[in-house]
């Protein structure tokens, strides 16, 4: 994998040089491992492969090699797409300048766990509806689950997941499909998975996802006794006007869920 630069690395690599130092330990892989690099004035050198100093690093970018130089982590298609450093090693994304994921109190990592944790996937047939980075369908593996079926509109999200060393491998039982899960849920048989993530962008970019239509279509896909997190955020009712998270409670009681509050989501089993 190419190996990745943060403001916070290419400082220490350049503060080695400046000690005089040979060596530095680091990162090259957003905290998932260390590795040691040779530091020289001209540039540093990894398992004999040499590469240059960024003329320019800027602090919440993720930096790439190309091939020819460091290129940011990011993409313009339709909308800035863009893989972002956390301090908890985890990276985050942001689709023009909105985060998608936590990561300011908790890591997107931690918190993923914790959410994964709801539906309990061992053994588990489970729907992940808005892909992403990838980090429930990771947990879902880790836990156990029998199938992860992944669902990403955007095929800039799944290129950051391409790069980012925390976005779990596609193997016998993940797959990733490209498209838009509020089309793709007409066609998903009644009763196909155990569980499902549902982890969609906020209601003013997609409203879609929030609808009664979708929610009666993941009644339909799920078992019976089947354990369903939405995540809502927590949307400032008195600037927003609306509150969401009782909306979708709601809408999903509606559909043939039993659904309570659960951190910034709703925790939802098909009756």
């Amino acid at each position: 994998m190419s190996p990745l630069l943060t403001l916070k690395v290419h400082e220490s690599l350049r503060a080695a040089v400046r000690s005089g130092a040979p060596t530095v330990e680091c990162s090259l892989d957003l905290e998932r491992s260390t590795t040691t690099v040779e530091v020289a004035e001209a540039g540093w050198t990894r398992q004999g492969k040499r590469f240059p100093w960024l003329e320019a690093c800027k602090d919440r970018t993720i930096y790439y090699w190309n091939g020819e130089g460091f290129q940011p982590v990011a993409r313009f298609t339709t909308s800035l797409i863009k893989l972002v450093p956390t301090q908890w090693g985890t990276p985050t994304f942001e689709i023009d300048g909105i985060k998608m994921l936590v990561s300011s109190q908790v890591s997107p990592w931690a918190d993923a766990e914790r959410k994964v944790g709801l539906i309990q996937p061992r053994g588990k047939v489970v729907l992940d509806t808005c892909g992403g980075l990838g980090y429930f369908a990771a947990w879902c593996l880790q836990g156990q689950a029998a199938q992860v079926l992944s669902y990403e509109k955007n095929p800039d999200v799944i290129w950051l997941r391409s790069l980012n060393p925390w976005s779990p491998q596609i193997d016998s039982r993940l797959t990733l499909t490209q498209g838009d899960i509020a089309e793709r849920i007409v066609s998903l048989p009644g009763g196909s998975v155990d569980a499902i993530l549902h982890d969609p962008p906020r209601f003013g970019i997609a409203g879609e996802l929030y609808s009664q239509v979708f929610y009666d279509h993941l009644a339909r896909v799920i078992k019976r006794k089947g354990k369903l997190f939405h995540y809502t955020g927590t949307p400032n009712k008195l600037t927003s006007g609306r509150d969401v998270p009782n909306e979708v409670a709601k809408r999903l009681g509606k559909a043939g869920f039993v659904a309570e509050m659960n951190g910034d989501g709703v925790l939802a089993v098909r009756k």
